[in-house]
């Protein structure tokens, strides 16, 4: 569903703000370590998040990437999704047709145009802090 540039960004996103919770930066190694990522994959994601004003970066000693709490409350996984995949998401053919639209619609259309708008509703209404304080808590995680 996602592009895996994508989940990546999700999932750092996720890390970040988590450690941000404790007040830490992170860097590349530990981010790309704990979401199972290519280090160069994840930086190439890391500067888009960061270019796009979804997290913060600190260069030099004690640097690394963080998000304050205030920004993690507003960051919702639709800003990240827009970001890094766009808005195809929310267009796209269930069978990957060119031509599927209201007019002439593929057999499953009407079917997965809800889906793509319950999922629109759910990345919209979730939170980076919502997540993050998930994996803060061990409530959730991110590997397994």
């Amino acid at each position: 569903m996602f592009s895996k540039a994508c989940e990546y960004g999700i999932r750092a996103a996720i890390f970040i703000a988590s450690a941000s919770l404790d007040g830490n930066r992170v860097g590349i190694k530990e981010i790309a370590k704990a979401i199972d990522s290519p280090e160069p994959f994840t930086a190439k994601i890391l500067q888009i998040l960061t270019r796009e004003g979804l997290i913060q970066s600190a260069k030099g000693v004690g640097g690394g990437f963080e998000i304050t709490e205030t920004s993690m409350k507003i960051v919702t996984l639709a800003d990240i999704v827009n970001a890094i995949d766009g808005n195809k998401i929310y267009e796209g053919c269930g069978l990957g047709l060119q031509a599927c639209n209201e007019k002439k619609p593929c057999p499953i259309h009407n079917q997965f145009k809800e889906i793509r708008n319950n999922l629109k509703i759910l990345l919209k209404q979730t939170s980076l802090h919502d997540m993050a304080t998930g994996i803060y808590s061990g409530n959730a995680y991110l590997k397994i």
